[in-house]
């Protein structure tokens, strides 16, 4: 296939124009990343979104990988001598992988098979001649055949030999073979028992001990569960149609009448499926509905981390950060407006210490020290009695506290990014920074840790690794360039996810930033080392640089538009400044007098929103929580208490709510609507505020169960 077969079929799926598909992989090929074609590349494209330009790439790779293989088959068939004009035919229009396997089959180098050797015993002229499907004398037709010194010692032996070869060929049958397939997909159930004698501690599977649903139904969170189980040597799995059902479509498939060479092929038609076809579909299934599991988990993952990631920042104000603690005591750090640690030590406000008063002096005398502007509390152990405390303490300020979820704070305070920031400091210490960029700018601390560390999703260690860590770069890649950077605070983490940057030369542009002070342009970029004209064209647009002396390098205008701008200006008799500034120089633009062949009206409508709000912040505004002030623990939990919530994860069952317990409740997709619902994220969102009724509590299982009254 050429790229033009590529394009035609993605653009066929799609239901895209032939150009748009197009001009989308020749960006993709040439280097763009998704956020700058999405962005900057509107007129190519036809205004695609990350989405579909991601779709296209995901297409395109799929259909690379069937192509390369369809190669290694015709190389391997045609070395073998076995390429015949009709069998190249079939394997050039192959659309799938699994096509290209079944035609792949009859010549795939094997091990020593029943069936060869059947054939080494001169068994396959029989098998020609039951195949046919016609009465003969069976004692004259097998007589020929026997062998003793080839271990063919009778009739019996001469036939077995016999349906080897045609089970074997029949395994081999494309239009059998496509046949069960369908079969397996549509009609399969999953069915597990519990593995004897072995002990599932916790029981954590014991609604599958002894489980059966129609596959195709079953939800993506139960099939990787069931899938664990058998993993963990709990539970053991089959997938499979009814039996009954399906050996008789392939009867009536394959027999055409009651003699008795038809009566032999049924024979070795029903082992064919039982020995070597139910396995190998078996295999097939498991892989297409792991993968689409996975798919599902993924995506639920990745959707979770992204409302994560563009959760609203409170912004720059100084903060007081604290890691609550009991015993080991709370960490408390103060943070500038830009992040930087000023100030750390532990107080003990909560037993056993309890050294309540020194720990409230000492709050009140570094809110008042350092003009603290918000409060940030770590909403692990010891959070809302931390946020209890923090109700009495009678500051001289006007400052807020706010719970911040911490998940994943631990895994940044011990990792080598928080290590080299900050040296000379623990990792507690470190954990209680993180907590307080959090609330600051989430987005810019979570890029520290692995995306899977953050703990939203379901059965994410089950999936597909490789797959799971590509889609949650992709998402991270997407917030970053979504929001911004700004160049002049940015860490390297951050830097290295802009478009066309990456780790080397996040570095190097730290590294220049160190040695000659803050960038006062865009175009500065050009000097940082190993910073090319690619680079260029894919960064500059999503970096923004506050107080620039040119106002559109704090926007989202590229600089290749630049000049438009200017003519926008100067066809108001204006300056750029002054454009940027007034509403009434604005709507004297009409936009159709600046398109050209190269900056159509997509762009121009772009450039004219950044115009309005030069690098605006996408992210909703911050709000203010709180819990429920009776309730710290399970125990202060009964059932018909309404609660004001927090959403922490979604997931296909249903979502997960914070109510201020340190034990999240679950809140069935049943009862998360009057209605049903298709999937919990069509009714909330993560870090939602939501009011919930307790429906149950089960303190030995540490479970609650709640049910949606109303978002906020």
């Amino acid at each position: 296939m050429e790229l033009k077969d590529f394009v035609a079929c993605i653009a066929q799926e799609m239901n895209l124009q032939l150009e748009q598909v197009q001009n989308t992989l020749e960006l993709l090929n040439g280097g763009a990343t998704i956020p700058f074609i999405s962005r900057y590349r509107k007129e190519a494209t036809g205004s695609l979104d990350e989405v579909q330009i991601e779709q296209i790439k995901n297409m395109y790779a799929r259909l690379m990988e069937l192509e390369k293989r369809r190669a290694t088959i015709l190389d391997s068939i045609r070395e073998q001598g076995k390429l015949t004009p009709e069998l190249e035919a079939q394997l050039s229009t192959a659309k799938s992988m699994s096509e290209l396997e079944d035609l792949y089959l009859p010549f795939r180098p094997k091990r020593k098979t029943r069936a060869s050797v059947a054939v080494e015993r001169g068994l396959e002229p029989l098998a020609k001649i039951l195949s046919a499907q016609q009465q003969v004398d069976m004692a004259k037709t097998v007589r020929p055949f026997i062998n003793p010194d080839k271990e063919v010692p009778d009739a019996d032996a001469a036939l077995a030999g016999a349906r080897d070869i045609l089970a074997e060929r029949l395994s081999e049958n494309l239009q059998l073979r496509a046949m069960l397939r369908n079969t397996f997909r549509q009609h399969s159930r999953i069915t597990t028992k519990q593995v004897k004698d072995k002990v599932d501690e916790n029981e954590k599977f014991k609604i599958y001990y002894n489980a059966s649903e129609f596959l195709p139904k079953a939800p993506s969170h139960r099939i990787l569960a069931m899938l664990r189980g058998e993993e963990e040597g709990i539970l053991r799995l089959t997938i499979a149609p009814d039996e009954e059902k399906t050996l008789s479509a392939i009867r009536r498939k394959l027999i055409r009448n009651n003699s008795n060479c038809a009566e032999q092929l049924w024979m070795a038609a029903q082992d064919a499926y039982k020995r070597l076809l139910q396995p190998q579909m078996e295999t097939e299934m498991r892989k297409f509905y792991k993968e689409k599991a996975d798919t599902e988990a993924i995506q639920v993952f990745t959707d979770n981390a992204r409302q994560l990631l563009m959760a609203a920042p409170l912004g720059q104000v100084t903060t007081l950060a604290i890691d609550p603690g009991f015993r080991t005591g709370c960490k408390v750090v103060i943070l500038d407006p830009q992040g930087k640690l000023l100030y750390n030590e532990t107080i003990y406000p909560h037993p056993p210490v309890a050294q309540y008063k020194l720990a409230s002096d000492k709050l009140k005398r570094l809110v008042s020290q350092y003009k603290v502007d918000a409060i940030a509390i770590g909403n692990g152990t010891a959070g809302r009695e931390t946020e209890h405390f923090l109700k009495y303490i009678p500051f001289e300020r006007d400052v807020k506290a706010y719970m911040v979820n911490e998940s994943g704070a631990s895994v940044y305070s011990a990792s080598p990014v928080a290590r080299e920031e900050f040296p000379n400091y623990d990792v507690t210490v470190r954990g209680a920074v993180s907590i307080g960029r959090r609330l600051m700018d989430p987005l810019a601390e979570l890029v520290k840790i692995d995306p899977k560390a953050i703990g939203v999703g379901q059965y994410q260690h089950d999936v597909n690794q490789k797959r799971l860590q590509e889609s949650l770069v992709t998402t991270v890649e997407s917030c970053v360039n979504q929001v911004g950077v700004e160049l002049n605070t940015a860490s390297k983490e951050l830097l290295s996810y802009v478009s066309g940057v990456g780790p080397a030369l996040a570095q190097n542009i730290v590294s220049y930033r160190n040695e000659h002070g803050a960038f006062a342009s865009r175009e500065e970029l050009k000097q940082v080392p190993r910073f090319g004209a690619k680079a260029f064209e894919q960064a500059a647009g999503f970096l923004r640089i506050r107080n620039a002396q040119n106002p559109l390098d704090s926007s989202a205008v590229h600089p290749e538009s630049y000049p438009v701008v200017e003519k926008m200006a100067a066809s108001c008799n204006c300056s750029v400044p002054e454009l940027m500034k007034s509403a009434e120089l604005r709507k004297q633009l009409r936009l159709e007098e600046f398109v050209t062949d190269k900056v159509g009206l997509p762009t121009l409508t772009d450039i004219q929103k950044e115009l309005e709000k030069p690098g605006r912040d996408p992210r909703a505004h911050f709000e203010m929580f709180e819990f429920d002030k009776n309730v710290h623990k399970m125990e202060d939990l009964t059932p018909g208490m309404i609660l004001p919530g927090i959403i922490t994860n979604i997931t296909n069952f249903g979502c997960f709510v914070d109510v201020g317990v340190h034990q999240d409740g679950l809140i069935h997709v049943s009862q998360l609507a009057d209605h049903r619902v298709d999937h919990p994220s069509d009714v909330v969102r993560l870090n939602q505020k939501v009011t919930v009724r307790v429906v149950g509590v089960e303190l030995d299982r540490k479970r609650i169960s709640l049910a949606l009254v109303n978002p906020s």
